[in-house]
């Protein structure tokens, strides 16, 4: 049997933005479910984290995931599981009120979509997989228990492990030894937006990107094979983050195909810009001949941002999170780093919730 897997989708992410709404319908409309029909893929396992923020969903988002979404599991009878990840639950102590309950009924009452608020073994053909949700103050201590005694050789979850790379160049220092998973065969989790393993336990990363820390890292969705244990990953060519790196030394601007850049976020970094015009018109074009989400010119030869931050961290054109991070390591402090980067990014998540 093939089980498709998917985990933090997110929808409603960036504030419920249009632009990365139809982005990630792109994703779903060209290459998952085409996928999964011509493949005869019949199981689907969320790995959690199916919408973005924890409160509330807009109108527009909910229609959108009935439609496109989960209507479209119901139509194909997919036989759906969906393990519940920290951005489902209303509650940080509890699973009990979740996004999930309250998005997704049942038309018929013939096909009921499985969601799991706590550890539970499933079979799947003939291989039993213990599914573990986010792993909250109410369920911790069964939870250890059962994956400590779980006979399951596969696990499947929402989990917190330390020693994994949760996105480029950041590792998690915090959460679950890796120890305590040493009696399965294989773990698979969501959380994590970042692919990484260690050849026991697999962090799938997001489908598709979502912030700039995703860009120029490999997106995909996975599809496991209960017989031979093999997990396969599908990729996914759609960005919705571009760079540019302007050289008019190299490259004739007034030639160039811009199509790529159709409603993307752009970044461009300006290496050589020793004409004005040429420069002028390039960037009307990008405005006027494709649909730009938004351009942002990181300009070398502008730069004039205060002595105490390093210009190239500052040139970086990173995302919120990365900025911070790449500035906690370039202070003068005798801070624990990676404390105060654990403490930033805490309060950034609790901002935006």
């Amino acid at each position: 049997m093939k089980i498709a897997l998917l985990n933090d989708t997110h929808f409603g992410c960036r504030n419920d933005s249009p632009h990365f709404m139809e982005y990630q319908n792109r994703f779903y409309d060209e290459l998952f479910f085409p996928y999964i029909k011509e493949n005869n893929i019949r199981h689907l396992i969320h790995l959690g984290d199916v919408v973005d923020r924890r409160k509330f969903i807009n109108y527009n988002i909910a229609h959108n995931f009935q439609e496109k979404f989960w209507k479209r599991l119901y139509d194909m009878r997919i036989d759906t599981h969906i393990i519940l990840g920290n951005h489902d639950t209303y509650y940080k102590n509890t699973n009990s009120v979740n996004a999930m309950q309250q998005l997704i009924t049942t038309f018929d009452g013939k096909i009921e979509p499985w969601i799991y608020e706590k550890p539970t073994t499933v079979t799947f053909g003939r291989l039993p997989i213990l599914l573990v949700p986010w792993i909250c103050d109410d369920i911790e201590e069964e939870s250890l228990k059962i994956i400590s005694e779980s006979k399951a050789q596969v696990c499947m979850g929402h989990l917190v492990v330390k020693g994994f790379e949760m996105h480029k160049g950041h590792f998690n220092e915090h959460g679950l030894e890796k120890n305590i998973f040493k009696r399965f065969e294989k773990v698979i989790s969501g959380h994590f937006h970042k692919k990484s393993d260690d050849g026991q336990i697999f962090y799938c990363g997001t489908q598709y990107q979502i912030t700039w820390n995703d860009y120029d890292c490999p997106k995909g969705f996975h599809v496991f094979d209960t017989e031979t244990r093999e997990l396969e990953r599908i990729p996914n060519p759609l960005s919705i983050f571009k760079k540019i790196y302007y050289d008019d030394k190299k490259t004739n601007y007034k030639e160039l195909d811009i199509s790529e850049y159709d409603k993307t976020f752009v970044k461009l970094f300006v290496v050589n810009k020793s004409k004005e015009e040429m420069f002028d018109k390039f960037i009307n074009r990008l405005h006027t001949e494709i649909d730009l989400h938004e351009i942002n010119i990181i300009d070398e030869d502008q730069s004039d941002i205060t002595a105490s931050v390093r210009e190239d961290i500052l040139d970086q054109g990173e995302d919120t999170l990365t900025f911070l991070g790449n500035y906690i390591e370039q202070i003068d402090t005798d801070l624990d780093r990676q404390q105060l980067k654990d403490f930033i990014n805490k309060l950034y998540k609790e901002a935006l919730e």
